[in-house]
């Protein structure tokens, strides 16, 4: 397929649809919203079915193959929050807590940025990595913790890092992924069958649910644009495109499939909206929600699962040949 091809047949999945559905509605003043709880069931579902099915995969996999993806994946984590806050803090010219805040959630990762990038290879046939969901654990949390550092080192400020890091490390993407993982291990391809209905069939359907609600909370940050500026929302297409062009590359560097590379792209080119925000709303009350939501939520986010992900895994088949 050509890398048009793609992009068409990726516009055209349900899954993508249905985040579109959602913006149309938001911008027609539609009345269809989901319950709060709902959509919290949802967000509970696909966080656990993410972990399950890693931790199942997990323990098929052999510790050689894991070892250097890890690495790759933590140095991605530091290393992306920083050059990330230069960018924002110089030329950007952003106060040191707004910068330091957007570094968090761009070091960060999108765990449904992640799962669109996974049913989009499932289409083309693309096989992936089953420790995939661990990756995703490992990254959600080292930018955050380096990029609030940053801030506290320029910033001077005092406050509790405990309350911090238990807010990352307890909230609860990461600890329903961290607790997936563990309970998929333990249990193995037999304990998991019993449930293997709920947690792999539905799994796609109960995903286009989400992004419906996804697709009118993103619209309603549109109009957010307007105060954040050109910078930024420059800064949420370009750098994504270099983040994941260099998790590509590192991917395939450590011995990745085509697949895994594409999703260690799309990981590094994604923006956290979950996790992110809940540590930065205690540690940095001075950085303007504006600012990070919008960037993340409003354009990275559309961005990648729009026209990110095809082009990740098209970077992908290019370098591997």
């Amino acid at each position: 397929m050509t890398t048009l091809e793609l992009l068409q047949s990726n516009l055209l999945s349900p899954v993508v649809l249905c985040f579109v559905l959602g913006v149309v509605a938001s911008m027609l003043k539609s009345d269809l919203e989901l319950p709060d709880a709902f959509v919290t069931a949802l967000s509970i579902y696909l966080l656990l079915a993410i972990g399950l099915k890693g931790g199942v995969e997990l323990r098929q996999a052999s510790l050689g193959a894991l070892v250097k993806p890890i690495l790759v994946t933590l140095a991605l984590g530091c290393a992306i929050p920083v050059w990330s806050y230069a960018v924002l803090r110089w030329p950007g010219k952003f106060a040191v807590a707004d910068a330091a805040a957007v570094a968090a959630h761009f070091g960060s990762c999108s765990v449904v940025t992640f799962i669109a990038a996974t049913t989009f290879l499932q289409t083309a046939g693309r096989p992936v990595e089953g420790f995939m969901p661990a990756l995703v654990a490992i990254m959600e949390v080292p930018a955050i913790v380096v990029a609030l550092m940053i801030a506290r080192t320029r910033m001077q400020t005092q406050g509790s890092w405990g309350k911090i890091l238990h807010e990352v490390f307890a909230g609860r993407s990461v600890l329903l992924l961290v607790g997936g993982l563990a309970i998929g291990y333990a249990a193995g391809p037999a304990g998991f069958a019993p449930v293997k209905l709920l947690f792999v069939d539905a799994f796609r359907g109960v995903l286009c649910l989400f992004l419906l609600e996804l697709g009118i909370k993103a619209a309603s940050r549109m109009g957010d644009l307007k105060r954040t500026g050109l910078f930024l929302v420059v800064f949420s297409i370009v750098m994504p495109l270099l983040h994941g062009g260099l998790g590509v590359w590192l991917g395939l560097l450590c011995g990745m499939s085509v697949g895994g590379a594409t999703v260690l792209g799309t990981l590094a080119a994604s923006a956290s909206y979950i996790a992110a925000p809940a540590a930065v709303r205690i540690a940095l009350p001075e950085a303007n929600p504006a600012y990070y939501l919008t960037a993340s939520l409003a354009v990275a986010f559309p961005f990648n699962l729009a026209v990110g992900i095809p082009l990740y895994y098209r970077f992908a088949e290019l370098l591997a040949g």
